[in-house]
């Protein structure tokens, strides 16, 4: 019989055992080995099937066994001292407390997904895995960040395969009162609560749920109240599902929802204001909106408030490709926005300008995300150092008349958690060498070049617990394998061959991501010969370990999935290679401690960043992957191996894959292989070993999610906070009527001529040349403007290459036809063909960059030829 109601009925903890609850509560368990090895002494039976879940946990203890445990002074002495490490943790001072300058009060992170324990399933991908290890290492750094996302009912899908390989797709409901979470409530006890105005009258209405992750409160959204209509109701039941529409409302409740979600949390709880808010992608995008509505509610005009917003806010963009950016018809955006929906205040007019595509290669009907992200967002960052260059093109169009690498967008290479992915056996194996808290503060805040420590590790010691680890990992490929099979339908009787499958002695690679196509699941299987020699090889064979999920719409990644699974169950190597389905973070915190490879195949250069492989390289896994995203910017032939690339514009993608797959086999059979089974008279691979050495000390301090948010602090919340100190409502005022002044004026700006001190096209190097130039201002005046010599070595298109700039100075005007001239040095500072050429900028104390304004004059092409090349 079915249930007509659902209940949650939650345990009475005896008063010795009440710290449990807090500790449960705190999703600092799921990166504090201690906290967890506590819980699983609670019960070890429960804390099995409870998936390691604390919460779920403590709602399955028998109370017979909690009423011996509040007697058991041992465990109360090991409750005591943890509980005591949190309360240390959570108030002490820690490295965000002992740096100088006046650095943020509070940050907002919003992201619409976030991976921080499988206990919370609220992720589907890189994403949410980032943005969760971005709370985790801003939690112990200290950084005072306020997460922000959206409540999935149903979270992302749960994947298992067919009988014939097609993947599955299943949604389980989630409880958020069976999840770590509490509801967020009014002093009254009333649940807390945002609401959205809707076209029509109607409203949607979300309560606010916080999940404590450390130091680090995260505020996620759920529309699954009575008070909403179905429609309205559903709107945050599944991550990245339904059509535009439902796209739209998860979009607009994620940031003008989620903005206002952190005012109600600060004036609950008197946590500090957030004075930089940070966009994880442009599915947020709408907080800069709901921020503009409040200073305009303060009395400032829009122009003045949007300059307010701008300089608190930074936008991170993780898309390589335009195809990977919401894009909403513009109609639709109307409708949601005006005197009968939400921001009544604002012109519709107002909004859609911030996201249309108003640029040359745009489509003007579509509100761009992204784009209104960056419009709104004075600081912009890419998550490699690749793809802040691919950022760059991407989006020049909304800077133009200046060359890519001047649009301003960074970047800041992404990182990932270590204590989160450190196996617990490679932690033991470091703190032996410089104790649990160097250890400790090694992972967490990171800080050093390199783990030098490593050398010192013996060879045996290394090799020792590589095997255990790919032991560790054998043991639970044939337990998930095994529960797959069942799962489509086999017997127990057909199954004892399972029992084989991997050997803890072969070398094992990894592939486990999302199935998108650019990802390229399918490029090992492109000569299905040459892969099954490698193998089944007698003497130096392979095995491959496979998990990934395809998006529930995308029928070309599902066909991928069934391609790998049919090769994997060919009785000839599914003792070699495996697919295991329903990859996500509990399968990963095992599979990357246990492989020795990393494989990563994506078509370059649309990885943007990709993390997986990091955390593998945490545990002494060699990565052999495409020079995309991180790798292409840290890859080094000592700990690592990279697939020669086939990407230029004229190769055919099918040849591209046969080229880059015949590369990969090529360094598995002559590099790879031979290295991992080569033994020294030691008997040990010591040449593989020293590449594990060498992964561990030179990579290991790089890809630290601690180093990554230590640059965000440094390099964007530190200067937006100063920003946003220094926009206060006359400077916001003037900058935005000083921005509007400059804009209608600059048609009147133009280089009228260039000359030199140069006699000739010859010059030599450490010489200086007088570079004198007038320009026209017209309605604009000198200190309106900055006035730019750019030069460098040009190459053969003339094009300067790796500019310099230098400012002009003015040295009189205005003349009769109101041109002014400006004078300066120019350094002949390389060899070889070497330009010149000259541009006026707009100039404010409060713009972060000449480039944000979008505005450049530079020389006419008649006036460019009369001044000719220097050195050419």
């Amino acid at each position: 019989m079915k249930a007509i109601r659902r209940l949650t009925v939650r345990p009475v903890l005896p008063d010795p055992l009440r710290p449990l609850s807090d500790l449960a509560r705190n999703l600092r368990w799921s990166w504090h080995p201690e906290t967890r090895d506590l819980f699983q002494s609670v019960d070890p039976a429960c804390w099995a099937s409870s998936g390691r879940d604390p919460v779920r946990l403590l709602g399955t203890v028998p109370p017979a066994r909690l009423a011996e445990l509040a007697e058991d002074r041992p465990f109360l002495s090991r409750l005591t001292a943890v509980a005591d490490d949190l309360d240390h943790y959570m108030t002490g001072d820690r490295w965000y407390q002992g740096q100088s300058g006046r650095l943020p009060a509070a940050v907002a992170y919003f992201s619409p997904e976030f991976g921080i324990t499988a206990a919370l399933p609220q992720y589907s991908g890189g994403l949410g895995i980032l943005a969760g290890d971005h709370l985790k290492a801003a939690s112990d750094l200290g950084v005072p960040l306020v997460g922000v996302g959206l409540l999935y009912r149903h979270g992302y899908f749960r994947q298992s395969l067919s009988r014939d390989g097609w993947q599955q797709e299943h949604y389980p409901v989630l409880d958020p009162h069976e999840l770590p979470l509490a509801l967020l409530k009014e002093t009254d006890g009333t649940p807390a609560h945002v609401a959205l105005a809707l076209p029509g009258g109607r409203e949607l209405r979300a309560r606010i749920w916080l999940a404590q992750v450390g130091r680090v409160p995260l505020l996620l959204l759920d529309s699954d109240v009575e008070e909403n209509d179905l429609g309205e109701r559903g709107v945050t039941d599944r991550l990245y599902g339904g059509g535009s529409e439902h796209r739209l409302l998860q979009e607009m409740l994620l940031g003008i929802g989620g903005v206002r979600a952190v005012r109600t949390y600060c004036r609950l709880t008197g946590h500090a204001a957030p004075e930089v808010f940070h966009t994880n992608e442009g599915h947020a995008g709408f907080l800069g909106l709901e921020r503009i509505a409040e200073l305009c509610d303060e009395g400032l005009e829009f122009g003045s408030a949007l300059e307010a917003v701008r300089a608190g806010t930074v936008f991170t963009t993780h898309t390589p490709v335009p195809a990977g950016i919401d894009r909403f018809d513009r109609e639709l955006v109307a409708r949601h926005f005006g005197p009968d929906a939400e921001l009544p205040r604002i012109d519709v007019e107002r909004v859609l300008r911030l996201g249309m595509e108003t640029y040359p290669g745009g489509e003007p009907n579509l509100f761009n995300m992204a784009v209104m992200g960056l419009r709104l967002a004075q600081r912009a960052n890419g998550v490699s150092l690749l793809h802040g260059g691919v950022s760059r093109g991407m989006f020049a169009g909304l800077w133009p008349g200046f060359d890519a690498e001047e649009v301003p967008i960074t970047s800041v290479t992404n990182g990932v958690h270590a204590p989160t992915w450190v196996a617990p056996e490679v932690f033991r194996l470091g703190a032996r060498q410089i104790g649990d808290r160097r250890a400790e503060d090694a992972l967490a805040v990171g800080g050093s070049d390199r783990w030098d420590s490593v050398a010192d590790i013996p060879d045996q010691d290394i090799w020792e617990l590589r095997r255990t680890l790919r032991e560790q990992l054998v043991e639970e490929v044939r337990e998930r394998l095994r529960a797959s099979w069942r799962q489509r339908g086999a017997g127990t009787a057909e199954l004892g061959w399972i029992d084989d499958v991997l050997d803890p002695d072969v070398l094992t690679i990894g592939f486990a991501r999302r199935v998108p196509s650019y990802k390229r699941l399918t490029l090992m299987l492109r000569d299905r010969d040459r892969l099954m020699d490698l193998l089944l090889h007698p003497e130096r064979p392979i095995q491959i370990v496979v998990a990934g999920k395809a998006h529930p719409a995308d029928d070309g990644g599902k066909r991928l999935v069934q391609e790998l699974v049919r090769f994997a169950d060919d009785p000839r190597v599914r003792h070699r290679i495996v697919f295991l389905p329903d990859y996500g973070m509990a399968m990963a915190q095992k599979l990357y401690p246990g492989c020795d490879i990393w494989l990563n195949n994506p078509l370059r250069p649309l990885e943007a960043c990709g993390t997986s492989g990091m955390k593998a390289a945490l545990n002494g896994c060699l990565n052999l992957s495409v020079l995309d995203g991180w790798w292409d910017e840290w890859f080094q032939p000592d700990f690592g191996w990279a697939i020669p690339t086939a990407d230029g514009p004229g190769t055919d993608p099918d040849r591209r894959d046969a080229i880059e797959a015949a590369a990969l086999y090529d360094l598995l059979e002559q590099r790879v292989t031979p290295r991992f089974y080569e033994r020294a008279a030691s008997g040990l691979p010591d040449r593989w070993i020293e590449m594990v050495r060498k992964t561990l000390s030179l990579l290991g301090p790089k890809v630290l999610a601690g180093r990554m948010v230590r640059e965000y602090v440094e390099r964007l919340y530190a200067p937006a906070a100063e920003a946003h100190r220094a926009m206060d409502p006359d400077s916001a005022r003037a900058l935005a009527e000083w921005k509007a002044r400059v804009r209608s004026a600059w048609s009147g700006v133009s280089v009228d001529h260039v000359e030199t001190s140069a006699g000739s096209a010859l010059a030599e190097l450490g010489s200086t040349l007088g570079l004198r130039v007038r320009v026209k201002l017209g309605e604009l005046a000198p200190e309106d403007v900055e006035v730019q010599a750019v030069s460098g070595r040009v190459d053969s298109e003339d094009r300067i290459t790796d500019a310099s700039k230098a400012p002009l100075k003015p040295v009189g005007g205005p003349d009769l036809e109101g041109r002014w001239v400006y004078e300066g040095p120019l350094a002949l500072d390389r060899t070889g063909p070497f330009g010149y050429t000259v541009r006026v900028l707009p100039a404010h104390r409060l713009l972060a960059s000449g480039a944000e304004a979008g505005l450049v004059a530079v020389p006419s092409d008649d006036l460019a030829q009369a001044a000719g090349l220097l050195m050419r």
